[in-house]
């Protein structure tokens, strides 16, 4: 089987992208990922086949949801992607170029950039919606993760929240139907732009990749989404901490973990400041993730107690760590995967969604969002995920259940199924 795999976005949006494309390859099929130039090293590390797309507007939406940028997220993305129709144009050009070269059996596609739905229909296969959460997936069970809901709503109110990511999709239409006709040679029809369609009717195999443990999946959910679990890839084959890292670790007591990934804020020196007087006030030891640099330790930080990274895996990291301390996006994943207590701090998008999620489950105290953050807010929730033994319990607990899932190899068990034309209909690719 050949896989062309497309995502675009965030190292949160690459990384499952990955880790299914090394599985992939593991199981003896063909994958091909193509994503933003900047993340060839990423695909390297893990030995998956890189195809380049034109990384401009990964950078302007980068700055778009990652706090750069004032104003609601959605609203900021949506004019960030109305501003950037030529490089969204660029990034659909580099996208066709290769999956062509590909030449897939099937197409397993991210909801953005909008396009692999498109390329599976102008190839003639089928193809794969793969969602990192269920915004896409409408339900009456509970509200969509984008939406600043409360917890309860009635069951139509929870479905009609689903439409937000439609916002998106209405912005880069024209580009797209521009791209159709003009490089695809593909018709105008009813529902070409919903990548939950297929082009000639029913519902598409979706990859659900969460924890059914995490989000149990609703009643209310087509036969064709496909729980899978998370999609988390290990440490790369070849990678070491570096030495300053690895003596850290073994110079005392476990650390804690702070990091922020691609949420930047617009301060990060006052955040740095921040975590370590917190880090000082509860007595521990951190390591910092400065990631794109949401967090930037100044010289004047308690010495002795913080060891800073730009990157490390956290499938490596965090088995070695206390907690972690983290803005609620694809880290939360990483966190509940390998079973560590977390405190949220997030930012916005679907992020105060999650954060509020990990503390009804348990595995979290109550959120401190960044609006709020000071340093003895910081302290106290630190205090709570390292003082209680039932969230450690719990957190434990559900990180044994997560890794029992292995959300690569079910997901890999999907495609195959479906591609052999399984009995299950739920599965059918075609």
């Amino acid at each position: 089987m050949r896989v062309f795999l497309l995502t675009y976005g965030t190292r949160g949006e690459l990384e499952p992208f990955v880790a299914l494309g090394r599985a992939l390859r593991e199981a003896g099929h063909e994958a091909v990922l193509a994503g933003p130039a900047s993340f060839a090293a990423l695909a390297g590390e893990h030995r998956v086949p890189f195809a380049a797309l034109d990384d401009g507007l990964a950078a302007a939406l980068r700055d778009a949801v990652t706090g750069r940028r004032g104003g609601p997220r959605e609203l900021t993305v949506a004019r960030t992607l109305a501003a950037g129709r030529p490089a969204l144009r660029r990034v659909l050009d580099d996208a066709w170029e290769a999956a062509r070269a590909a030449r897939p059996d099937v197409v397993v596609h991210h909801a953005f950039p909008m396009a692999g739905h498109h390329l599976a229909e102008r190839l003639g296969v089928p193809h794969a919606l793969l969602t990192l959460d269920p915004m896409y997936l409408p339900t009456r069970a509970f509200p969509n993760p984008l939406y600043p809901a409360p917890a309860r709503l009635p069951g139509p109110l929870n479905r009609l929240t689903y439409e937000v990511p439609r916002l998106v999709w209405r912005y880069t239409a024209p580009t797209v139907d521009r791209w159709r006709r003009e490089v695809l040679r593909l018709p105008r029809r009813r529902g070409r732009h919903d990548p939950l369609l297929r082009p000639g009717g029913g519902t598409a195999l979706v990859l659900n990749a969460v924890s059914e443990h995490v989000v149990p999946p609703p009643a209310d959910w087509p036969g064709t989404v496909h729980t899978t679990g998370y999609l988390m890839p290990p440490p790369p084959p070849d990678w070491s901490p570096p030495p300053g890292l690895a003596a850290f670790l073994d110079a005392g007591e476990p650390p804690v973990c702070v990091g922020f990934g691609s949420a930047v804020g617009r301060d990060p020196a006052h955040t740095g400041r921040i975590v370590a007087e917190a880090v000082d006030l509860v007595g521990v030891r951190a390591v910092v993730v400065t990631g794109w640099g949401g967090i930037r330790i100044t010289p004047d930080a308690p010495p002795g107690r913080l060891c800073v990274v730009e990157q490390a895996p956290y499938a490596w990291l965090l088995p070695r760590t206390r907690a972690l301390v983290h803005h609620g996006g694809g880290s939360t994943t990483a966190a509940l995967t390998a079973g560590t207590p977390q405190v949220v701090c997030p930012f916005r998008g679907d992020q105060p969604s999650w954060s509020q999620w990990m503390h009804r489950i348990g595995v979290a105290p109550p959120p401190v969002p960044q609006s709020r953050l000071t340093a003895h807010r910081l302290a106290a929730a630190l205090r709570r995920a390292l003082g209680d033994p039932g969230l450690r319990r719990r957190a434990a607990s559900l990180g044994e259940r997560i890794r029992a899932e292995d959300g690569p190899a079910a997901a890999v068990r999907a495609l195959e199924a479906a591609h052999r034309g399984s009995d299950d209909s739920s599965l059918h690719l075609r």
